[in-house]
């Protein structure tokens, strides 16, 4: 059975990378689910998420010979989800990817199996995390929020989580998603997830 592509998107500052890294600690280490690095033409030390950095070389000779299974361009750099994903999926393995509004309306919704995620916030909450995560100058900020607002969803299957209160509670939501994604054969992943309150 082929596991789920669970395609997580969302504008900057809306916490994804916070949301996947709370679930991905969360989860019991025997469950069935593999968070997929993304390969990055930014520097590894740059912060947010834990990315595999490539020189735009790099990026270019990997995607010439098909390594990648995705990629996009967005904020001047490049991005890609490597092949291996495809693996993984006919392994049995759910599959949680962290990628662009963007690239998902240009393939059309990616695959019918595949289950859209948006995490996002209000665009006071979005201002405010750019402003104080310090890795985009003012007019990066300004660009990356005028395009949070360009980007609109229109899928059935669409999963909304809105991340502008606590953390857990956006975390919850997407652990209690994963949980129904999660293949049937580990029913001692699929108790759930109790956070902290």
């Amino acid at each position: 059975m082929t596991g789920a592509l669970v395609y997580v998107m969302g504008p900057s500052g809306a916490g994804k990378d916070s949301v996947l890294a709370r679930a991905r600690a969360l989860l019991p280490d025997e469950a069935p689910i593999v968070f997929a690095h993304r390969y990055i033409t930014r520097p590894a030390d740059s912060g947010g998420e834990n990315h595999i950095a490539l020189s735009p070389a790099e990026f270019a000779a990997r995607r010439a010979h098909g390594l990648f299974a995705y990629h996009w361009q967005a904020h001047g750099n490049d991005y890609g989800v490597g092949r291996e994903i495809h693996d993984w999926r006919q392994a049995g393995m759910a599959v949680v990817v962290s990628g662009s509004r963007d690239h998902f309306q240009k393939t059309g919704g990616l695959e019918l199996q595949a289950q859209p995620v948006l995490i996002t916030a209000s665009a006071q909450r979005l201002q405010e995390r750019l402003a104080g995560r310090g890795r985009e100058t003012v007019t990066q900020a300004v660009a990356r929020l005028d395009r949070a607002r360009a980007y609109a969803i229109d899928d059935p299957r669409l999963v909304t989580i809105v991340n502008d209160g606590a953390l857990d509670e956006a975390v919850r939501r997407f652990v209690d998603l994963l949980a129904v994604l999660m293949p049937p054969a580990r029913p001692a992943c699929s108790g759930g997830v109790h956070l902290p309150t």
